[in-house]
């Protein structure tokens, strides 16, 4: 019996180690999409041909925004945009992480 239970939690800590920005589900990146929406991200933010032009187009920076630095920004703000920090939950910023590393358009050649 004491095999099999340690052996259990060798599985568990090889699966707990797997970070969260690995293993976004359909569901996370859903729900990330309706937190940019709802608190106004869009306004400032283009993603495809939907949102505005204050802030820089998110539509590839699943491609190059490391995703430390993508929580630094949301939680900090700067550079014009405000902070999230103390308005999303950290789970929330998760969520909207894995949407923006969804979002992987390649710029279009002019």
């Amino acid at each position: 019996m004491k095999q099999h239970f340690s052996g259990w939690i060798v599985v568990f800590a090889l699966t707990a180690a797997v970070p969260a920005t690995h293993a976004s589900s359909r569901a996370q990146r859903t729900h990330g999409a309706e937190l940019f929406n709802a608190n106004g991200c869009v306004h400032c933010h283009t993603i495809g041909n939907v949102g505005g032009n204050k802030g820089p187009n998110l539509s590839g920076v699943g491609r190059t925004a490391a995703p430390a630095a993508m929580r630094k920004q949301i939680v900090e703000g700067g550079k014009g945009m405000p902070a999230f920090g103390e308005v999303l939950e950290p789970k929330d910023i998760d969520d909207v992480i894995a949407y923006l590393r969804s979002c992987k358009a390649k710029p279009k050649k002019q």
